[in-house]
């Protein structure tokens, strides 16, 4: 599959698919996707920049969103500005038409995987379709869903690994999950949401930033298509999933290390 230019998968190039959990303010968005894309370019990876407009999945009421569809807005400012393709989830099957006018990949949330209108309206759009796999989901019955993406739709299908359930306020990222879900999808490993410890702080994902690199080098190695993480200037005062997020300078750093293992792997082929 591609996401605008970019070929995800059938040994292509490691993809970064990189950015804000969720979209705050106009320029900080704008200043995060500039940043990743000197990053990426100093490294030689390509970038797809990710920011959700709208977290419908939050679980206290007084919890950040993000501007809804005035987010959408944003994207397309970040889209036209740095030329960068864009990625974004939707959460109803009404936002699917309006999100595809600015990205250039449409993002299933992980508790959604499986609700087939939602699917369907993504897959709709004709662009390409990323699943997030459900905590809950194994990783050979996710097929089904990658079915009904390539039953209503043309655009192409991936999908990220973002960990298991493991008991309550708890994930463990399978390695053996992203070999089996790669003989019939690109797999993306989705590095930050990995180490959080869902409702694990009073209402909100805890999480454990130092696990995030150790985890995105396993997966690199175990071979996978795509690296997903999510970065802020100052994770500690980030609105949603701070303690699972990594600023830049540990991206670069990241960034850097998961490059060497992918040369190193396409040396030994």
């Amino acid at each position: 599959m591609q996401i605008a230019s970019i070929p995800v998968g059938d040994g292509a190039p490691l993809v970064l698919i990189a950015g804000l959990n969720v979209i705050e303010k106009d320029r900080e968005t704008l200043e995060c996707a500039t940043r990743l894309q000197a990053l990426a370019e100093k490294h030689g990876m390509p970038l797809v920049f990710k920011a959700s407009f709208d977290k419908a999945n939050r679980s206290r009421v007084s919890a950040y969103r993000g501007p809804g569809t005035d987010g959408l807005r944003v994207l397309g400012s970040v889209r036209r500005e740095t030329g960068l393709p864009v990625l974004t989830d939707v959460h109803e099957v009404w936002q699917a038409k309006p999100a595809a006018e600015v990205a250039d990949c449409i993002q299933i949330p992980a508790f959604l995987c499986r609700q087939t209108d939602l699917v369907k309206a993504c897959a709709g759009t004709g662009l390409p379709v990323n699943i997030k796999k459900g905590q809950f989901v194994a990783p050979l019955d996710v097929r089904h869903a990658v079915d009904k993406v390539r039953a209503f739709g043309t655009g192409g299908v991936m999908v990220t690994e973002r960990g298991a359930s493991f008991g309550y306020n708890n994930l463990v990222a399978d390695m053996r999950g992203l070999v089996q879900m790669r003989e019939f999808a690109p797999v993306a490993f989705d590095a930050t949401h990995a180490v959080q410890y869902p409702g694990s702080a009073d209402g909100s994902s805890g999480g454990d930033r130092r696990f995030v690199a150790p985890l995105a080098r396993a997966a690199v190695a175990t071979g996978v298509d795509a690296l997903f993480v999510e970065v802020h200037p100052d994770p500690e005062r980030a609105p949603c999933d701070g303690p699972s997020q990594i600023d830049f300078a540990a991206l670069d750093d990241l960034v850097g290390e998961v490059s060497a293992i992918e040369r190193a792997l396409r040396a030994r082929q």
